[in-house]
């Protein structure tokens, strides 16, 4: 029985740290010589096109703001690199039946008076942010990233959440470039 406990506590806090964790990935163009950008702006009509709130907007870009002045990097009228960004998601639905063990019936799992049948039906919004880094001067996409999970729609929370997955998504810019040896 105390096997089956600690498995199950196993099970829900993996459940919990994969719900809570942001999937991350991204793909750059290896040509590129990453040290010469310094210096970033919006990409204005790209993101103007984003179908998100206006505040969540505001809190992507004051998150990429932060991230990307801790790697050194200095907005301006001349940019280096243009930041641009998109959004999708997706609504997962979950139902779940089980049958506690109280009632009549005939065989497992059916049970024709109802007695002990449980429903459960959830919802969860998984979202993903690109996060797009453009060359300014050549008006061609160097780097995207992206990162993937769970959204929250609790306003106290949503600051934080995405912070996460800005600073989760851009730990991977500028890309490390791996020689053959």
């Amino acid at each position: 029985m105390k096997s089956i406990q600690k498995l199950t506590t196993v099970l829900v806090l993996f459940l919990f740290a994969s719900c809570a964790s942001v999937r991350v990935a991204s793909d750059f163009d290896k040509s590129v010589d990453f040290t010469k950008f310094k210096t970033y702006a919006y990409y204005k009509n790209g993101i103007d096109k984003v179908e998100i709130s206006d505040l969540d907007k505001k809190r992507i870009l004051r998150s990429i703001d932060e991230v990307m002045a801790s790697k050194g990097f200095v907005k301006s009228e001349t940019p280096d690199l243009l930041v641009n960004i998109f959004t999708k998601e997706r609504e997962e639905v979950n139902v779940n039946q089980f049958n506690d063990g109280w009632g009549y019936g005939w065989g497992w799992g059916w049970n024709p008076f109802g007695f002990g049948v449980q429903t459960s039906v959830s919802t969860n919004t998984e979202g993903t942010l690109f996060i797009d880094l453009i060359d300014a001067s050549k008006k061609e996409m160097i780097w995207q990233g992206e990162g993937s999970g769970y959204l929250t729609k609790n306003t106290a929370k949503k600051d934080e959440r995405v912070k996460e997955f800005v600073s989760k998504i851009l730990e991977q810019y500028p890309p490390k470039i791996q020689e053959n040896k």
